[in-house]
């Protein structure tokens, strides 16, 4: 994780955690992850290559409530422009429904179309801008930003 994306800011520009500087990093991430996991009934996920099981990135859902949940994604270099996106939000979508999610979001900084594209294609609708309401720290550290809110709307439907 830490070699694939979580250490590369080309795949970190727009999210909303730092770009890893150490495998520390990484491992207190993977301690979150497990802490999810035992709170809800999802969490992070990683996206692997069926054709050979390599690591692509990661996925999840990020539970607030039993009813109310956000998902994103994150894919490593080399992995975009392949559908993996598509793919994994796809499947996040269709797991929140499953796990009786009422309204699935994900936000979208305004500068990264080919994210909001994929939200767009997944059948999440924008919502609006939420003004400063979050931090890109690999972007601009300490300032609060603009995003763009995307819901699945339905996703039982």
């Amino acid at each position: 994780m830490f070699d694939r994306y979580a250490s590369d800011p080309r795949v970190t520009r727009y999210l909303g955690w730092p770009t890893h500087r150490t495998i520390a990093d990484t491992e207190t991430f993977l301690t979150f992850c497990a802490s999810e996991w035992e709170r809800w009934p999802a969490g992070p996920f990683l996206i692997e290559s069926r054709a050979n099981g390599a690591l692509l990135g990661s996925t999840g859902l990020g539970f607030e409530t039993p009813a109310q949940a956000t998902t994103g994604y994150v894919l490593a270099y080399d992995a975009w422009g392949f559908g993996y996106a598509t793919e994994a939000l796809a499947a996040m979508r269709d797991l929140a429904a499953r796990s009786g999610v009422e309204r699935l979001y994900a936000l979208c900084h305004p500068g990264h179309r080919a994210s909001a594209r994929v939200l767009e294609k997944c059948g999440f609708l924008l919502e609006g801008t939420l003004p400063g309401y979050a931090e890109f720290p690999n972007l601009a550290p300490g300032l609060s930003a603009d995003v763009l809110c995307y819901a699945a709307r339905h996703p039982r439907s």
